[in-house]
C-alpha cells in the first residue's frame, strides 16, 4: 500500500507540529513531520533508537551533542542512541523533515534538563 502523509496515521505533537507514521513497527519507524515558524521540539536522547533525520523542505536547525547543525532542503544528519538533541525551525517559514529510526523511538524517549 502506498503511504503517504495524505493516508498515515497523524498525530499533533508541540506547539502545533504535525507527524505522519510512513512506517511504525518495532524494527523501524519512518515519521514525516511539519514544524511551523518559529517552533521546537524538547531537547532528548533516545537509549536504543539510532535516527536519521531528513529535510526535503524548509531550514531545520538540530541540536545534536551541543553542536548546532542548520540543515537545509535534501540535507541530513544521523543520530546514535544516547546522544542529546533538540529539532528547531527558527525561521519564518514552515519546514518538513523525515525522521528514520531504528529500533523505533517509540517508548524509549529520554527527556534532558
Amino acid at each position: 500500500m502506498k503511504k503517504s502523509k495524505h493516508n498515515a496515521e497523524h498525530y499533533i505533537w508541540g506547539d502545533n507540529c504535525d507527524g505522519w507514521h510512513l512506517v511504525n513497527n518495532q524494527d523501524l519507524s519512518i515519521i514525516h513531520e511539519r514544524m511551523p515558524a518559529n517552533t521546537f521540539e524538547i531537547k532528548h536522547y533516545h537509549q536504543h533508537a539510532r535516527q536519521f533525520f531528513f529535510v526535503p523542505s524548509g531550514i531545520a536547525t538540530i541540536e545534536v551533542d551541543g553542536k548546532e547543525i542548520t540543515l537545509h532542503p535534501q540535507e541530513g544528519v544521523e543520530v546514535p542512541p544516547l546522544v542529546p538533541h533538540q529539532m528547531f525551525n527558527k525561521s519564518n517559514d514552515e519546514v518538513e523533515f523525515l525522521v528514520t529510526s531504528q529500533p523505533t523511538s517509540k517508548g524509549d524517549r529520554i527527556l534532558v534538563d
